[in-house]
């Protein structure tokens, strides 16, 4: 039996340009410091939020997405432990904890897009 190999250039290079895209995103709030946002996020970026539960909060276009990545980046005494980041294609999933300043932490889930370069999509779940 032959096995045939598949390998998709342009799925491969969407996925090389949204990994740099998340690790971009990671960065601003590992380092709080969410200077990076606008040349990552797109005009008619959209976010549903992890609050309030069930359903979350939606934020629409890149002033309202980078207000609230900003204001979670730069939240004093807080930090995020990435777990894991996947992407395939234009897609990504980033798997991570949440430290409040109080010492308690949150297990959560962004689903994300990216279109042109840019974030499109966000989508937040959390475990509380």
């Amino acid at each position: 039996m032959t096995r045939e190999l598949i390998i998709d250039i342009a799925a491969a290079n969407r996925s090389g340009e949204t990994a740099e895209i998340m690790r971009r995103y990671n960065d601003v709030f590992q380092h709080h410091d969410p200077s990076a946002l606008d040349g990552l996020v797109a005009q008619d970026c959209v976010i549903e939020n992890t609050t309030p539960a069930p359903d979350g909060a939606r934020r629409v276009g890149r002033a309202a997405c980078v207000e609230l990545w900003s204001a979670i980046a730069t939240g004093p005494g807080t930090r995020f432990d990435l777990e894991e980041t996947y992407v395939a294609g234009d897609r990504a999933t980033i798997r991570w904890r949440y430290w409040m300043a109080d010492g308690n932490s949150l297990r959560g889930v962004n689903l994300m897009r990216v279109e042109n370069g840019l974030i499109v999509e966000a989508m937040g779940y959390v475990k509380r």
